[in-house]
């Protein structure tokens, strides 16, 4: 382990000198985002293909995963809202046993998905759909929230249900595996479930590069610059040695896998979060009198649409795509983290998974909403997570410099999770190996210093094409595979009936 470390640090900073020099005279970042631009806006071209309604472009891949939303939800009899408390229970190890096979607890694997879910795409990304879609879009955000609860228990049973659990104990899943080997069990489609898998893998890849990796780079670096003087900061022009400095960083804690990765993100997502959040109270504490009102703008924006391009159908589609952006229900990434569990019942996970949503969009997103509009700077020409920023120093001046620390800090943890995701896709489709593994790390540092040398625009067109890429396959394979869930959930809830499975008044120890 010592000597992959050394080595992948060792090629980090080979990269360092040589991009330095290249930087001192050829402009190293406008080089990166020149060669990154055309391709970010061809692939994003393609995925969000549109089509025209009431005036407004749709794109059909948003409706794809609001659908998904709706048929589960219908399908499960509202699970998010039957499941939760049990949810909760399954969380704080109520029913876990630490002798079973998988690689982390409960809680470790829904803070590690959530370390994939929880970042920028609540700071920037929502400051992004209220600044395009107006106050409405957050009522749409929620709701895309609710309802990708259950897509989110869908595709996190099919992960444990289907896993690969490896000889050394480790373990691999994720719709890879529930594509390939459900829809060859279930439904007898061997080869459709593995092409469909190779397609969702590829898409992985590219997803951990952009929305996991660049997108969070290229947003801490422009809060970090935004705090140390902005056009006068001396990192101004030089997103490509923070994103070294990043990349090194990372490579320190992904090299353990998803043990490692867990033992962070337990720790470090509870603190950010909460940290995150009690300023945002204290913000809506300061302005309690202006709640109702902003309620009230979230709701008439989302069906009148004033003021923003395409009325009520901008809000709705602003607030769904940042809403999958965030909390990625549908496309299929927080079943990779949610299969290395220790359990013996795939759906406890499903369970476990249905909370990410709720945390991650209906409370942190919505919090975010409600100081941007609260705080007047939706009046402004900002955007992104620099939008955020000026939002929160309306009452705490000094709080930009505290976003930038947790911007960074999300941004790492986001890292962590998604270079598991893009790695057990990367071995999905080379094999198990060391020197693999050590190959596709390398690699996805090296696109964090591509991150942080880009504009924002080619970055986000680039995330969002590879997350929303990675649906299409994946829910197919939902709705191929719904029954095999139902029957799954029904299965357990006889076992709770007839004690079989019981609630043990003190939590199993979780390592």
């Amino acid at each position: 382990m010592l000597n992959y470390f050394n080595k992948l640090i060792f090629s980090l900073l080979l990269m360092m000198f040589a991009s330095s020099s290249f930087a001192q005279t050829n402009g190293f970042d406008e080089t990166i985002n020149s060669i990154f631009e055309p391709i970010a806006n061809t692939i994003g071209a393609v995925i969000f293909y549109s089509v025209p309604i009431a005036g407004v472009q749709f794109p059909l891949i948003v409706g794809w995963l609001v659908l998904c939303g709706i048929v589960a939800t219908i399908f499960f009899g509202c699970i998010q809202f039957r499941g939760f408390k049990h949810a909760i229970d399954l969380v704080r190890g109520r029913y876990s046993n630490p002798d079973d096979a998988g690689e982390v607890s409960h809680f470790q694997a829904l803070t590690t998905a959530l370390s994939g879910t929880v970042g920028l795409g609540n700071i920037a990304g929502v400051a992004v759909a209220v600044s395009i879609g107006g106050a409405g879009a957050t009522f749409w955000m929620i709701l895309a929230g609710l309802l990708g609860m259950a897509s989110k228990f869908t595709e996190c049973v099919l992960g444990v249900k289907y896993r690969n659990e490896l000889p050394d104990g480790r373990v691999s899943g994720g719709p890879m595996y529930y594509l390939a080997r459900g829809l060859k069990e279930e439904r007898n489609m061997p080869g459709l479930g593995k092409v469909f898998a190779v397609i969702f893998a590829i898409c992985c890849i590219g997803g951990a590069l952009g929305g996991g990796n660049m997108f969070q780079a290229n947003q801490a670096f422009s809060q970090v610059v935004n705090v140390t003087g902005g056009e006068n900061s001396f990192l101004a022009d030089k997103g490509w040695l923070f994103g070294l400095i990043m990349a090194i960083v990372v490579g320190s804690v992904i090299i353990g896998g998803i043990k490692s990765i867990g033992r962070v993100t337990e720790k470090l997502i509870p603190l950010m979060a909460g940290l995150y959040l009690f300023a945002g109270l204290i913000i809506i504490a300061v302005n309690i009198d202006m709640v109702g009102w902003a309620f009230a703008e979230i709701f008439r924006g989302a069906f009148t649409g004033e003021g923003v391009v395409g009325g009520v159908l901008g809000a709705l589609i602003q607030g769904f795509r940042r809403a999958a952006f965030s909390n990625e229900a549908g496309i299929g990434s927080a079943a990779i983290a949610h299969s290395a569990v220790r359990t013996k019942e795939p759906v406890t996970e499903g369970f476990v998974a249905l909370l990410e949503p709720f945390i991650d969009t209906v409370v942190i997103c919505t919090m975010t909403a409600l100081v941007i509009i609260i705080s007047g700077a939706l009046m402004t020409d900002l955007t992104g997570v620099q939008l955020t920023s000026a939002a929160y120093s309306t009452v705490l001046p000094w709080f930009p410099t505290v976003l930038a620390v947790a911007v960074v800090l999300f941004a790492l943890s986001t890292m962590f999770a998604w270079s598991y995701y893009g790695l057990k896709s990367w071995t999905f489709l080379v094999g198990e190996g060391r020197n693999k593994e050590m190959a596709y790390n390398f690699v996805f540092c090296v696109f964090i210093v591509i991150g942080s040398s880009m504009s924002l625009g080619p970055v986000i067109d680039f995330s969002d094409s590879m997350l929303f890429a990675m649906a299409i396959p994946n829910i197919i394979g939902l709705y191929l595979l719904m029954p095999v869930v139902k029957r799954e959930l029904n299965a357990y809830w006889a076992k709770i009936d007839s004690g079989e499975i019981q609630r043990v008044d003190k939590p199993a120890t979780s390592s």
